[in-house]
């Protein structure tokens, strides 16, 4: 899977054929497709690991993984959205510059377009239950739905917000992180 990371961040998805990545990894191709059952497959993983923070974490539910298990169990909403933040430069920095492979791949091979479409309705059905427990909790603004709150938290930490601030127009990690926080506690949160 590293090799295949590689492989795809530098040629793109069209780019790299399972015979360069077997070569590259020292394996089989056979060895690929036994594991992945197909390029897209590999790709699929690959993706999934960047986004979980390694192949290991990928396995485990994104509810049980420690930094979103510690947004889940802070009992400040402020704080809550804080640590929600925080996870976001990470997440961009690793998965980026695969799913900027991804948006691309998507247009030739049915199955990426899936993948791309399976990906955002989860990230989008995840931050509606996040947005339901702050509801719950009554610390959304009253003017707010869930969804509405959902359709904020989604736009806002999108790959494409984050590009555009830190990549187009170079801002740090720490002061996207930071901009990104206040944004959400501003637009989400109801006021003392």
């Amino acid at each position: 899977m590293a090799a295949a990371g590689v492989l795809f961040r530098d040629r793109g998805y069209v780019g790299v054929t399972m015979p360069a990545i077997a070569e590259v990894a020292g394996v089989a191709v056979e060895t690929l497709y036994r594991g992945f059952g197909s390029k897209a497959g590999l790709f699929t993983a690959v993706i999934e690991a960047a986004v979980a923070g390694g192949a290991s974490r990928a396995e485990v539910a994104v509810e049980s993984r420690p930094a979103i298990r510690a947004v889940i169990e802070e009992p400040d909403p402020r704080r809550k959205l804080e640590r929600y933040a925080a996870t976001q430069p990470g997440i961009h920095r690793r998965s980026g510059p695969l799913l900027r492979v991804l948006d691309e791949a998507a247009s030739v091979d049915p199955e990426l377009e899936a993948l791309r479409t399976e990906m955002e309705t989860g990230r989008l059905m995840g931050l509606g239950r996040f947005m339901a427990s702050l509801a719950e909790a009554g610390a959304l603004r009253r003017e707010l739905s869930v969804d509405d709150a959902r359709d904020i938290i989604w736009t806002l930490c999108s790959l494409e917000v984050h590009d555009r601030l830190v990549l187009q127009r170079g801002w740090s990690s720490e002061r996207y992180e930071t901009w990104l926080a206040a944004t959400l506690i501003g637009a989400l949160l109801a006021r003392d």
